[in-house]
């Protein structure tokens, strides 16, 4: 069964993982290098569609016992035998704003990946599939040491999950209308 970490893009999904894997001597699985490489993505606007059942038959034949698993497409690619515990990384929206923007993403594809942040989407998606199985981790305003300190805490002790709520920081914050259409 593999280690995986997801969460919405920009939270450090990669950085975290590669450290893991140099740390674990894992081989990676990057979901959306698999994607791409198979010529999954379908332009959609401004987002990019995959058709996650062909991705989850590709992935099956490439998932072995050790390797640490990679992509926020994970909860919808994966099944929860191939998993042997889930890490999603959870980051402010105010602090993936910059993210976005610095990855010159346009104020749509910003609003949905920060909206989906907010809402957790990612999260919910593998807590109700995964179950006991997933762990939240908030990285936001954190060093890249401290936070791979806090995810191989959970890795090699199987404890340490987070509440985060976005939504009552941006509801008390008043910005609801920052990250969601009128």
């Amino acid at each position: 069964m593999s280690i995986v970490i997801t969460g919405n893009p920009g939270v450090g999904k990669h950085t975290i993982t590669q450290l893991i894997a140099d740390k674990m001597k894992l081989p990676i699985i990057d979901i959306n290098k698999i994607a791409k490489d198979s010529q999954l993505f379908e332009k959609n606007g401004n987002v990019n569609d995959v058709d996650v059942e062909v991705l989850e038959k590709i992935l099956e034949s490439k998932i072995s016992e050790n390797n640490i698993i990679v992509g926020h497409l994970a909860p919808y690619v994966l099944r929860k035998n191939q998993v042997k515990l889930i890490i999603v990384l959870r980051k402010s929206p105010y602090d993936l704003i910059p993210v976005y923007e610095n990855r010159k993403y346009d104020n749509v594809k910003i609003r949905d990946n920060v909206g989906s942040e907010v809402l957790g989407v990612i999260a919910n998606d593998a807590m109700g599939k995964f179950q006991e199985k997933t762990f939240q981790i908030n990285v936001s305003g954190k060093p890249v040491a401290e936070m791979f300190e806090k995810v191989m805490s959970v890795i090699m002790n199987k404890k340490g999950n987070e509440v985060v709520d976005w939504l009552e920081l941006v509801r008390k914050n008043n910005d609801l209308g920052k990250f969601f259409a009128d």
